[in-house]
């Protein structure tokens, strides 16, 4: 909550420190970029968040046939939403190939950055397992 006199953000509070994925030449690529670029993809995303819904609508209820490995981890708050926890657990009903779930203990929302070596690697064994077609 922010106390009435208050202000939601404190500009001139000391920043926390970086975790240890992100370095601090990592956030000034960031920031320059969205100095000149703004954020307005990201921020478009949920403006548009309904008529995403409505686009999206024809897919409702289809399955996914391709194989799939599913990588999530535990500290995403997307992965709290409410019913998510049902949702992960029927994915085999919704993705029949699904060849792997992995959930990352002590990982955020950003896996692929916080995790990048463990889900590499992960990406790399389910491609492996592939079977690979030849040109006729």
């Amino acid at each position: 909550m922010v106390p009435r006199q208050g202000r939601p953000f404190r500009w001139d509070a000391p920043a926390p420190p970086l975790p240890p994925w992100l370095t601090g030449a990592d956030v000034d690529f960031y920031m320059a970029e969205f100095t000149r670029t703004g954020f307005r993809g990201g921020f478009n995303w949920y403006r548009n968040i309904d008529r995403n819904w409505e686009l999206l609508a024809p897919f409702d209820g289809l399955r996914v046939t391709v194989a799939a490995l599913y990588i999530a981890s535990d500290r995403d708050p997307v992965v709290k939403f409410p019913g998510m926890d049902r949702h992960i657990a029927d994915l085999e009903k919704f993705v029949p190939q699904l060849r792997r779930t992995i959930m990352l203990p002590g990982c955020g929302h950003v896996t692929q950055e916080e995790r990048a070596a463990e889900v590499n690697a992960a990406m790399i064994d389910f491609l492996r397992s592939l079977p690979t077609e030849r040109a006729a």
